[in-house]
């Protein structure tokens, strides 16, 4: 006979969820698992104060679960904060898929993550991630209301990444006026490190500046067709980060600004479209205040996504949604004078505007 009490010595090896470093406070994590489609990701919901909580999903190969666990409550935290920031009526909310996109992605695949993304009742709504497409959230679509970022010829705002990619120029030229006294990136050396949808678009808003952009990725394939489309520069060294650069754009994945890093950098300005950028928000935050590094908060800059995605919940139009989005310029300049004045990480005093809209919020409905 055997026993399924797991051993006090066992348990230690556990790392329960509410105990992961990336827990704060979610409302609900739920876990999906499809023998049949080979599905298994995980929805995350942080905070429903202001609004259902929307999201990206994202599908990635993982190392392991718990990876993805972590990534997937990193994700949908931020998500909270863009919301709020960015004054949308929209709580935080992300999914992870753990798989191959390329190879193991398929539309009975989609249909069964909508029907878990429609049994929360609205709780969530998905969008395209990394390793989505508009076509994806189609089918999502099918199964489920609760999904934006669909085709514009079903109805929907369309693809997100041109105007997430929009906004973080938009912020990376708020923080040029910040730190250099004007917003003019001409002749800036920008390194645009992930040339996705996003990180293409912003090459191109760059370029057509007049910076001088250099770009990397881990596709060979995509760096060639980049370069042959706008011209820049292929990183071609070993350590991007001990490079000398006026900017440093990540748009890949998050954490690049780490312990590892962040002596490294010689950069004046960091601004790009990845999310969670600081590995260690509060202890890199500070080293990049101490080393005059300016920081355009990720959350902040790349809400241009949210923004468009936004739209097809509130039927507002194009014109609308680039209004939202260019004012991203004005949010991050203010919200860096008043971490300097204050004397705060650009990161603290975008997150205390943010849980302030949140708290406020909180208390009102309370009464």
């Amino acid at each position: 006979m055997t026993s399924d009490i797991i051993s006090s010595k066992e348990l230690k090896k556990i790392d329960p969820v509410f105990g992961q470093t990336s827990f704060d406070d979610h409302e609900q994590i739920v876990f999906c698992n499809d023998k049949d489609t080979g599905l298994k990701a995980i929805i995350g919901i942080h905070n429903t104060v202001l609004g259902p909580a929307l999201g990206g999903t994202r599908m990635w190969s993982y190392n392991n679960e718990w990876e993805a666990l972590n990534d997937v409550l990193r994700l949908s935290r931020g998500m909270t904060f863009k919301s709020a920031i960015t004054g949308l009526n929209l709580g935080g909310g992300k999914a992870v898929i753990i798989g191959d996109a390329k190879t193991q992605k398929t539309p009975e695949l989609m249909k069964r993550f909508g029907e878990f993304v429609h049994s929360l009742s609205g709780r969530y709504i998905t969008a395209e991630d990394v390793g989505m497409e508009t076509e994806d959230m189609d089918i999502v679509r099918e199964v489920t209301p609760y999904v934006t970022g669909i085709s514009q010829n079903k109805g929907g705002a369309g693809n997100p990444s041109p105007i997430t990619a929009y906004g973080v120029f938009m912020g990376m030229k708020a923080a040029a006026k910040f730190r250099y006294g004007s917003d003019v990136l001409e002749e800036k050396n920008v390194f645009v490190q992930g040339i996705g949808n996003v990180g293409e678009a912003l090459v191109e808003h760059l370029v057509n500046e007049g910076a001088n952009v250099t770009i990397s990725d881990i596709s060979q394939e995509r760096l060639e067709e980049v370069r042959s489309k706008y011209g820049a520069t292929i990183y071609g060294g070993n350590d991007i980060y001990g490079e000398a650069m006026d900017i440093y754009a990540p748009c890949a994945l998050g954490a690049t600004v780490n312990d590892d890093t962040i002596y490294k950098l010689q950069a004046d300005i960091i601004a790009g479209a990845a999310n969670n950028q600081l590995a260690d928000e509060d202890k890199h935050g500070k080293i990049l205040q101490e080393r005059g590094i300016v920081y355009a908060p990720d959350f902040l800059i790349n809400a241009g996504g949210i923004i468009n995605v936004y739209a097809e919940l509130e039927n507002y139009d194009r014109q609308e949604i680039m209004r939202k989005t260019e004012n991203i310029f004005n949010t991050t300049l203010e919200i860096l004078d008043n971490a300097k004045v204050n004397e705060l990480t650009s990161h603290s005093a975008a997150l205390n505007i943010a849980r302030e809209r949140i708290a406020t919020r909180k208390r009102e409905n309370s009464k």
